[in-house]
C-alpha cells in the first residue's frame, strides 16, 4: 500500500504563554518543518508545499536505517544542534552542521492511519518507535499544563519559543489549535525578519520568512542562503550560554 498524502497542520501565533490542563507544551525547534515519509527502505523529507528536500541525503539514510521495514509518516523538524544541544539555524542553512530530525508527531504507521487518534496516543507511539534511534533522529518531548514555566525556561536558555497543542485532538486541519509562542529576545532572529521584509516588498510572490519556517525546497534554501550572506543586516548571531 503506498503511503497517503497529508498536509501538515498549521501553527497559529499567540503573543503570550499560558497554562491549561488539556494542552501539551513542546520546545519550538528552529529549523525546517518536514513530513518524513519512510517506506521500502527509503526516506523522503517533504516540505509543507509538497517539495522534497534534496540536500539531506545522509539524514535520509539514517532515518531509513532506523525504521528499516516500517512504513511511517512523521511530522518533524530538520535541525542542526550545537554542542550545548540548542538549535543553530545558520549552521543548518549554510550546511555547516550535521542535520538531525526531531520527530514530534506520528501520522501513519504500517498501514494504520493515526490521524484519528488523540495527540497523546500518537506521541506515545512515536516515543516507542524512536527509542534507541541514535544521534541523528530524536523525539520531541513535552510537558503537560505548565506552558508558562516551560516558556520561562526557554527564554532563559535563548531558545526560539514553545508550541502549545491540545492533547486530545486528532490531526485534522479543521480541528487544529496548535499555537506557537515566540521568545521575543531570541538571538538568532537578528537580521532575519528585516531581510525578508525587504525582499517581500521587492517581490510580492515571496511569502517572507514563512517560506523558510514552513519548510522550503532546496532551490529556495540556496536562494535564501545567498541573500543572507550578502545582506548587511545579517551577521553571525551571538549565542547566549545555557545557565548552570
Amino acid at each position: 500500500m503506498p503511503l497517503p498524502v497529508f498536509q501538515p497542520l498549521a501553527v497559529k501565533r499567540r503573543p503570550a504563554p499560558f497554562d491549561h490542563p488539556d494542552y501539551l507544551f513542546e520546545i519550538k525547534w528552529d529549523g525546517f518543518r518536514t513530513l518524513a515519509r519512510v517506506e521500502n527502505g527509503g526516506c523522503r523529507l517533504m516540505s509543507r508545499n509538497g517539495n522534497e528536500f534534496k540536500s539531506f541525503s545522509t539524514l535520509n539514510e539514517a532515518v531509513a536505517a532506523h525504521f528499516k521495514d516500517h512504513a511511517v509518516i512523521l511530522d518533524a523538524e530538520i535541525v542542526s544542534l550545537g554542542d550545548d544541544g540548542k538549535s543553530q539555524f545558520y549552521d543548518l542553512l549554510f550546511h555547516r552542521g550535521e542535520p538531525r530530525l526531531c520527530g514530534f508527531d506520528l501520522l501513519w504507521c504500517d498501514g494504520e492511519n493515526l490521524c484519528y487518534a488523540p495527540l497523546v496516543e500518537r506521541k506515545h507511539k512515536l516515543r516507542a518507535l524512536l527509542a534507541g534511534s541514535g544521534e541523528r533522529l530524536f523525539y520531541c518531548d513535552y510537558i503537560e499544563q505548565h506552558g508558562e514555566l516551560l516558556f520561562k525556561m526557554v527564554c532563559e536558555r535563548d531558545l526560539e519559543g514553545i508550541v502549545a497543542k491540545p492533547k486530545y485532538d486528532p490531526y485534522f486541519a479543521k480541528h487544529t489549535s496548535w499555537f506557537k509562542i515566540r521568545n521575543p529576545h531570541y538571538s538568532q532572529w537578528a537580521g532575519r525578519e528585516e531581510l525578508f521584509e525587504h525582499e517581500r516588498k521587492a517581490d510580492p510572490d515571496l511569502q517572507g520568512w514563512a517560506v523558510c519556517t514552513e519548510a522550503c525546497d532546496t532551490e529556495v534554501l540556496s536562494w535564501i542562503a545567498a541573500k543572507l550572506s550578502k545582506s548587511a543586516a545579517w551577521k553571525t548571531p551571538r549565542v547566549t550560554p545555557v545557565p548552570n
